[in-house]
């Protein structure tokens, strides 16, 4: 090192308020396209539940609350509420019961896993407008091949689509199925990272089966359980395409929910202002759900 080096004066560092610019110029794309396709639309919606808008009127006033008034008194509305809480209280203990029991049976396969892994994911890559037709055809009341096995069984067929007491059960069943493989796969990621050197260890302290799993497995797959339940109550409460293509909230809208709900109000009486309010509910419900599910579940769950 020569003499002109050790001269040389060190470089400054960049003061505090240059960094923060930095910092604020590298997350102003982002933050510009979080409020462009989230933050401003949820902003419009609410700003018309606020007001009487329907489609095409050029007349809008300003009704505060009424919206939200009108709410709690139109029967449609509560019944919706009650099929979205019945819906979403079937699918997802379903859909990650069996995707937790699905994904520890096929770890503990060595052959043909990564094929178990593709069948129980196609239906998550399906085109459910496609498969509505495949599904009715299966729940068919007369020509259906399910109706059929229940036949052979001596048992009485069942309008599974047309039954105002069972069309909530069958949308939920196919609910369930189309979670499932989601959550298969997160299971399978979640299983593949816990560490192995613990597993070995139970085994040598005597740890078989169910209370390996109780102990070890299932504390150490809490976080990817939590996730799960999550993404999966979201989008149970998100359920339409099922409805639009299966019953269209019939029979005697036993299966009109939320989502559906909104989309009549909406598109189709052209009641913008309602369906605003019921929008805001909607998204005020998913919120609660999440965060109540993560307060209880991050008392019990250790992050490693």
């Amino acid at each position: 090192m020569t003499a002109a080096t050790l001269a040389r004066p060190a470089p400054r560092p960049a003061t505090a308020g240059r960094e923060a610019l930095q910092g604020w110029c590298l997350a102003l794309p982002a933050t510009l396209l979080l409020v462009a396709i989230v933050l401003a639309p949820l902003a419009v919606v609410l700003g018309l539940s606020l007001t009487d808008y329907s489609l095409g009127q050029t007349d809008t006033r300003f009704v505060g609350t009424g919206n939200y008034a009108r709410l709690w008194s139109d029967p449609a509305i509560r019944r919706a509420l009650v099929n979205t809480a019945t819906y979403v209280g079937l699918v997802v203990p379903a859909a990650v019961g069996i995707g937790l029991g699905l994904a520890l049976l096929i770890q503990a396969r060595r052959r043909l896993r990564h094929v178990y892994e593709v069948v129980f994911f196609l239906p998550v890559t399906s085109t459910f407008v496609a498969m509505a037709f495949v599904w009715q055809f299966l729940l068919h009341g007369r020509i259906g091949p399910i109706n059929g096995w229940l036949h052979q069984l001596g048992l009485g067929r069942v309008d599974f689509l047309t039954d105002p007491a069972v069309a909530i059960y069958a949308l939920a069943a196919i609910g369930a199925w189309q979670l499932i493989g989601f959550n298969v796969i997160l299971f399978l990621a979640g299983l593949a990272s816990l560490p192995r050197d613990v597993h070995d260890a139970a085994s040598l302290d005597g740890m078989r089966g169910a209370e390996r799993f109780a102990r070890v497995t299932w504390p150490l797959l809490a976080p990817t359980a939590l996730f799960v339940t999550v993404t999966s109550c979201i989008t149970a409460c998100q359920v339409f395409d099922s409805v639009a293509a299966l019953t269209r909230g019939g029979p005697m809208g036993s299966t009109d929910v939320l989502l559906y709900r909104i989309y009549q109000t909406a598109y189709q009486q052209l009641d913008i202002g309602l369906g605003a309010a019921l929008s805001v509910v909607f998204l005020t419900i998913i919120v609660a759900i999440s965060l109540l599910q993560v307060a209880i579940a991050d008392r019990r769950i250790h992050y490693s």
